[in-house]
This record gives structure tokens, C-alpha cells and sequence, in this order.
């Protein structure tokens, strides 16, 4: 496999896995382009090598930075912004770890806690939706807590929370 074909082969198989990460096909080939990538990218290289739109880019892109996975740069004497992704693997992961329970698991467990603290009002549906909804908050907030350490030990976090299981 050429270079070409490997490089488009790797930045179409991460925006088909983006959306298991929490992100959208084009948000995450333009990740993996900044990642393969060996200098920061404006607007245009990405819209060039995507084959995007300029809207679909500068969207994506923003989105990206709110993610905290994509930093803008800027150029003195240069209009042009530039853009780079972080380039640490399980730095990368870490990031996208913390985004997703912020995003996702922390609204859940909020919900969870609404639900199953209304007032008990002595039916057995009400008592049993409490039961499982508490059940639920109490794996999800454990869950979390578990991630949160995970991601708050910084360097090599996974590898280092993976041995600790084998062991």
C-alpha cells in the first residue's frame, strides 16, 4: 500500500470509528488529519484534503476545539489560522475520556438522581421505579468515579490502570 492509500484508508477508518467516540464521520476525519499531519493545517488544507465544505470544516473544527482534542494557531503576520491536534495517543484518550463523561454520564447520572428520589408514594410501580433508577445512578456514579481517577492520573493513565486489573 502506497502512502496515499494508506493515509486516506487511515482517515476514512477514524471517522467511521468517530462516531463511537461521541463525534461526527467529519469531525473525526479531520482529527485524524490533523494527527497524521506533520504541521498545523488551516482551513483550506483541511477543506482541500477532505473534499469538505467550508461550513462543514469551520464548524468541526470549532467543535473540535470545545473538545479540547484541537488547538487554533495563530501566525503573526498571517491571517490564516492554523490547526493542530494533540498528537499523544493516551493524552488523546484521556481527553476524550473526561469530554464524554461531561457530556454524556454526568446528564445521566444528574437525571438518575432526579428520578429516583421522587416521593415514594407506596405503589409498587413507583417503589420499583425507584429501586432500579437508584440502582442505575449508584453503577453510573461508580462508574464515573472510577473514570475520573482514571483520567485525572495523567501520564500514561491507561496503561498504568490496565496493569493494576492484571495484576
Amino acid at each position: 500500500m502506497e502512502y496515499q492509500e494508506a493515509k486516506n484508508k487511515f482517515i476514512s477508518t477514524w471517522g467511521s470509528l468517530g462516531t463511537l467516540w461521541g463525534i461526527n464521520k467529519a469531525m473525526a476525519q479531520i482529527q485524524a488529519l490533523l494527527f497524521i499531519s506533520t504541521e498545523a493545517l488551516t482551513t483550506e488544507d483541511i477543506m482541500e484534503e477532505l473534499r469538505i465544505s467550508r461550513g462543514n470544516t469551520s464548524m468541526n473544527v470549532r467543535q473540535l476545539i470545545d473538545w479540547g482534542i484541537v488547538t487554533k494557531e495563530l501566525r503573526p503576520g498571517e491571517r490564516k489560522e492554523y490547526f493542530s491536534t494533540e498528537k499523544d495517543v493516551q493524552e488523546l484518550a484521556r481527553i476524550i475520556a473526561k469530554e464524554r463523561s461531561r457530556r454524556e454520564i454526568k446528564p445521566v447520572i444528574k437525571a438518575l438522581q432526579e428520578v429516583s428520589s421522587i416521593k415514594d408514594d407506596g405503589s409498587a410501580a413507583t417503589k420499583e421505579l425507584i429501586k432500579q433508577t437508584k440502582a442505575l445512578h449508584d453503577l453510573a456514579s461508580t462508574a464515573n468515579t472510577m473514570l475520573e481517577k482514571l483520567v485525572n492520573q495523567k501520564q500514561n493513565w491507561m496503561t498504568k490502570s490496565l496493569l493494576k486489573l492484571i495484576k
